[in-house]
């Protein structure tokens, strides 16, 4: 914000490009899938996205039914040094996040004991969140993000595995080409509004 150069002005003129041709898009909501109270997530990373400091980007997105209700793409705060360990904190993050969707919908439904589901494209990061024991492979893993092995051991979270095709938080994380990103971002539900 400081000292920008040519480089950052040409990215601004790109964002603002693209918000003034898709004004007319946003996210639909069918009063019938509130009913139920299916809350399900899909979370990603890249690995080493930055090429300034290769921390990895974290993409989370959450659905109501089949709409989205909450997304958020944040660099993660520590390098890893692993495909399964980004995935793994993404992960975690998206489980945090999927907690305080359950108890906030709990608040405003009184529903009780809403299962978080949580799609994950990662097998080796679902395995590591399944398995309370520790291996050699994961020791250099902060304590911190193995929080989500306990949230599935209660059973607040559910993890399966998505295809790398069907993971919605990759639009999130990563510059996609034209075709794949127009797709995706149909796919994530977004659409033209009245």
């Amino acid at each position: 914000m400081e000292n920008p150069t040519e480089e950052h002005m040409v990215a601004v003129k790109h964002i603002l490009r693209y918000v003034k041709g898709s004004l007319s898009l946003g996210c639909f909501y069918k009063r019938d899938e509130m009913k139920e109270l299916k809350l399900m997530g899909y979370s990603d990373s890249d690995l080493a996205g930055d090429i300034d400091d290769r921390k990895s980007t974290t993409g989370v997105i959450f659905y109501l039914g089949s709409s989205p209700i909450t997304w958020s793409s944040q660099e993660q705060k520590t390098v890893a040094l692993s495909s399964c360990q980004a995935e793994y904190i993404a992960a975690v993050a998206a489980a945090c996040q999927g907690i305080w969707l359950a108890r906030l919908l709990t608040d405003l439904f009184g529903e009780r004991d809403i299962k978080i589901l949580l799609k994950v494209d990662n097998q080796s990061a679902i395995s590591l969140s399944k398995n309370p024991i520790y291996h050699e492979r994961s020791k250099h893993i902060e304590t911190r993000y193995h929080f989500i092995r306990e949230c599935v051991e209660k059973g607040q979270v559910v993890i399966e595995h998505a295809r790398t095709e069907d993971q919605m938080a990759d639009i999130l994380t990563k510059a996609l080409g034209r075709v794949k990103f127009l797709e995706m971002r149909r796919r994530i539900g977004m659409t033209v509004t009245g």
